[in-house]
């Protein structure tokens, strides 16, 4: 099963990362203070990066080399150098979330 790996971006300009099988669905829990205990403090803004991985200890591990090895510098250079790729991903996500 497919898990994919994001990056929010949250209203005050900090990054949250994290993983979710339904990335748009955890968004939207996120979005109405139902996913992590930081987004409710940090609302969220934006979904700025997206990944995908086979498997859920793929996604894990990749979130934790994110959330503990990388600068903030670093996760925005992650940010921008996929930003084309993320767009693409989330109108493909969007587009079959509409034929569901």
């Amino acid at each position: 099963m497919k898990y994919y790996l994001y990056i929010l971006k949250t209203v005050d300009n900090t990054l949250y990362c994290g993983i979710a099988r339904d990335v748009l669905a955890r968004f939207e829990e996120h979005k109405t203070g139902k996913g992590a205990k930081y987004t409710r403090s940090h609302k969220p803004q934006s979904i700025v990066y997206v990944d995908i991985f086979e498997d859920k200890s793929l996604a894990s591990k990749e979130e934790y080399r994110i959330k503990k090895t990388l600068a903030r510098k670093e996760k925005l250079e992650l940010i921008e150098k996929n930003k084309l790729k993320t767009e693409k991903m989330l109108n493909d996500l969007k587009k079959k979330a509409s034929l569901n």
